[in-house]
């Protein structure tokens, strides 16, 4: 069975920085797209940003310059460094698993279990 456990949230004042984990777990060989997502109270989820196992990134304009997501596909893990943080960051974060191989299937549109992140002085 395949798993994304996400870690790594917390309470961080405004121009703080996280980072983000999520580790895939299961039988897994390997994952074309991962990504993380967000949902603030009220609001629909949103992509954050995305990363293939090539390395190509994605970001949504408001993160551009500020949150960097990088892979370790030796691990399945995808990461997210968020600098700058501002209030509107706080979301919970959500991983995001794509087009993941396993000795029996492709699966597609895994989640994690989501981390909150707040930013608050």
């Amino acid at each position: 069975q395949v798993q994304l456990v996400e870690s790594g949230g917390g309470l961080v004042q405004p121009g703080g920085s996280l980072r983000l984990s999520c580790a895939a777990s299961g039988s897994i060989s390997s994952i074309n797209t991962m990504g993380w997502y967000r949902q603030a109270p009220g609001k629909e989820r949103e992509l954050v940003a995305a990363i293939t196992s090539g390395g190509i990134t994605n970001y949504v304009d408001s993160v551009k310059g500020r949150f960097s997501i990088s892979r370790d596909n030796t691990k399945n893990t995808v990461y997210l460094q968020m600098d700058s943080l501002k209030p509107e960051d706080t979301a919970v974060y959500y991983c995001k698993a794509d087009g993941v191989y396993t000795a029996w299937r492709i699966l597609h549109g895994m989640w994690g279990q989501g981390t909150q992140v707040t930013v608050s002085s």
